[in-house]
């Protein structure tokens, strides 16, 4: 949620800035009427973002490849967003005014339509940005916290910059992009290291149960990079409460006027001191709750089958959940620990608790969810019988009568497999 927020909060900044300095100039040459063009382009190009954000909501990616190439592509997004703004800062405002009054030198309805289309193309390119890298988040994310965090965003932005022109809430700029640009580059890292680790789990690059240990449970892990974002805005927070100077006396001022001037400064410190505080609680918070989640996480007990003429039987009254039961039974000498679970088409499927990838490492459940133990990679319950990347070994298996059948040879055959 926080990643969807940081991005909406300054992709809408970036788009307010752009629509109040068209507004401001037009309403400064005496082109107030021209103010209506301004309003279509932006409804014109939110319209076109959302459609865009429909559509990329219901193409369903469920290919572990194209979601990291996605991944990846959003974080280049976030870069490129980054140096773009950097570059063009200092001159975005004489350029934007220097295209609106090219179109505003012709007649009314033709600069009207130059105004909207200029208007139009800047907005849309934010709401492309956005609706791209949202949909990139929300493959490592819940689906409903980046909606809320996309939604608190926009309306932060919006209130930003409708404050801002008013002349009622004064922001350093400058400083408000350096932050925000030190933070989107961890959250470029992140979608930048997510994208590494599907590529790796679809086995579309080299991996190895190193590289996914590694890797996984840092991408896999939201709170991981919730706490590295707040730890980031923390310690930007505090730069600025060190870097804040005293204002220096100014004998041309009334006294008056120098006690609201050290209130304001001294009002800026507590202010940057309480938000690092509640960014360095919240940090101390989630590290003591990964903890605890990591210690209580511990592997299931399995319940151990003997084996009659070769083969383990397994009652199917007992798996008419949705949930892992895991077992275990003695295959060519050695116990081999494995699980059943019943798929939403009524189908049941027995698996190693193992992969190819991570070994066996195992496997638990998550809500709905099976995430592997070794790499954090969430695994589609529907796939789980499919063989390939972190996907658990598949074991042959049939069902008879009431009873779910493991012929022992397929149980040791699918375990020797495993490396």
């Amino acid at each position: 949620m926080l990643s969807a927020l940081l991005v909406a909060l300054r992709e809408g900044v970036e788009a307010a800035l752009i629509v109040g300095i068209v507004l401001v100039y037009l309403n400064r040459t005496g082109r107030r009427a021209l103010a209506g063009y301004v309003w279509a382009g932006v409804a014109a190009a939110v319209a076109c973002s959302f459609l865009a954000a429909v559509m990329l909501q219901r193409w369903k990616v469920s290919e572990d490849g194209f979601e990291g190439l996605m991944m990846l592509l959003a974080a280049v997004l976030v870069v490129t967003m980054i140096a773009w703004m950097n570059r063009i800062a200092r001159s975005l405002k004489k350029e934007i005014e220097r295209r609106v009054e090219g179109y505003a030198q012709k007649t009314t309805r033709a600069a009207g339509i130059g105004i909207a289309f200029f208007v139009f193309s800047m907005v849309l390119r934010e709401g492309a940005e956005l609706v791209l890298i949202l949909r990139a988040v929300e493959l490592s994310s819940t689906g409903l916290d980046v909606w809320i965090g996309t939604g608190l965003g926009i309306f932060l932005a919006v209130a930003v910059g409708l404050f801002f022109f008013q002349g009622t809430l004064r922001i350093p700029l400058g400083r408000f992009f350096a932050v925000t640009s030190t933070i989107l580059m961890v959250v470029a890292f992140q979608l930048g290291l997510t994208g590494v680790h599907e590529l790796s789990e679809a086995q579309w690059i080299w991996s190895s149960k190193t590289e996914m240990a590694t890797i996984g449970p840092i991408v896999r892990n939201e709170f991981f990079f919730f706490v590295v974002i707040l730890g980031v805005a923390a310690l930007a927070i505090l730069r600025e409460w060190f870097a804040a100077s005293k204002p220096a006396a100014d004998e041309a001022l009334n006294p008056a006027e120098r006690r609201r001037r050290e209130w304001e400064y001294r009002k800026q410190r507590r202010w940057s001191f309480a938000a690092a505080f509640l960014c360095l609680a919240v940090i101390l918070m989630f590290t003591a709750d990964f903890v605890y989640a990591r210690t209580a996480a511990a592997p299931v007990q399995a319940t151990h089958l003997t084996a009659q003429d070769g083969m383990v039987e397994i009652p199917t009254n007992g798996l008419a959940d949705s949930d892992l039961h895991f077992y275990s039974a003695d295959a060519n000498g050695r116990p081999v620990r494995f699980f059943v679970i019943r798929k939403g088409n009524g189908d049941y499927i027995a698996a190693l608790d193992a992969c190819q990838i991570c070994g066996w490492s195992g496997y638990r459940q998550q809500g709905q969810n099976v995430i592997c133990r070794n790499c954090g990679a969430a695994i589609y319950v529907p796939s789980i019988g499919d063989p390939g990347g972190c996907n658990p070994v598949p074991v042959k298996s049939r069902v008879q009568a009431d009873n779910l059948i493991l012929d022992l040879s397929a149980l040791a055959s699918s375990a020797a497999s495993v490396h």
